[in-house]
């Protein structure tokens, strides 16, 4: 006679199932819970394995499918569902000419941000190509609704990538002066042309301090997400390739599909429109080590 625990590992039955039919029970998932089971597999794999738990659950309320995130995980655990998580390793783009002036992090005097166009925050990262080289993105987000408002690839590191990433994002918003542009101390951002365009357009230059990458996490975690979801260990074939992929994630995942724990899991284009149309903004907080 063999452990019960032994034959229903051999048989691929739980325990519970097991002693449900010795008592003369039968042990079915209920058909409401193979719906909701059913939702949640079509939202993960509508969204490629991107979506946890909260934003499942939230997504699923949104459709009016009435679940608890304790409810999503046990039926994620059960169906195999894992989301993909992003990794901590990012090769350094930027360097610091110790040459320039470094701006001062304005941040570190605001407590939170409540406007759109109040703070943009900009960094550069690589992207992986099939042929083992790097090519490189640029991007710029607005801090209060997480918006991506510009962007640009380019196989180079020159400072012509935030010049005309930072172009793309002024013809984009049109933001009025006072905008705060932050970045790291990279030498793209101290670069006399890419400043000069900031002083034309009266906005006001902060950088991080030095040695404290804490101080732009908001983009950085913007391109750990950007590389587990999009990138996923895999190289680009070719430039088009990244700038069409890039283009589709930015533009039509990231900016108008995403949900986004830091603005009450809605994506940015929803947030905009809440700001625009009915003055709806909340305030986000810069937890930032003074």
């Amino acid at each position: 006679m063999f452990p019960v625990f032994q034959m229903c590992q051999v048989l691929g039955v739980s325990r519970s199932s097991y002693y449900a039919w010795q008592q003369g029970k039968t042990h079915v998932e209920s058909a409401e819970k193979q719906v909701v089971s059913e939702h949640i597999k079509a939202v993960f794999e509508t969204h490629k394995r991107r979506y946890g738990t909260r934003r499942i659950e939230a997504e699923l309320k949104d459709a009016g499918v009435q679940v608890g995130r304790y409810q999503v995980r046990k039926r994620m655990q059960e169906q195999g569902l894992k989301a993909i998580q992003p990794r901590s390793f990012v090769p350094k783009t930027t360097q610091t000419n110790p040459n320039l002036q470094r701006s001062p992090n304005l941040l570190l005097e605001m407590d939170s941000v409540t406007k759109i166009n109040e703070v943009w925050v900009g960094d550069i990262t690589y992207l992986p190509m099939a042929d083992k080289s790097w090519t490189y993105l640029a991007t710029w987000m607005d801090l209060t609704s997480r918006m991506i408002v510009g962007w640009q690839i380019s196989e180079s590191l020159e400072a012509s990538i935030a010049i005309d990433s930072i172009k793309k994002a002024i013809q984009r918003r049109n933001p009025k002066a006072g905008l705060i542009i932050h970045t790291d101390g990279g030498g793209q951002y101290m670069d006399q042309d890419f400043r000069q365009i900031l002083k034309d357009n009266k906005y006001e230059q902060s950088m991080t301090r030095v040695d404290n990458h804490y101080d732009n996490a908001f983009a950085e975690s913007l391109f750990s997400r950007f590389k587990a979801e999009l990138v996923n260990g895999q190289g680009f074939e070719n430039l088009k390739e990244a700038k069409a992929k890039t283009f589709e994630y930015i533009e039509i995942y990231h900016n108008r599909k995403r949900r986004h724990s830091s603005i009450g899991y809605i994506s940015p284009d929803k947030f905009e429109s809440n700001w625009r149309d009915h003055g709806i903004c909340q305030r986000t907080k810069i937890n930032m080590q003074r």
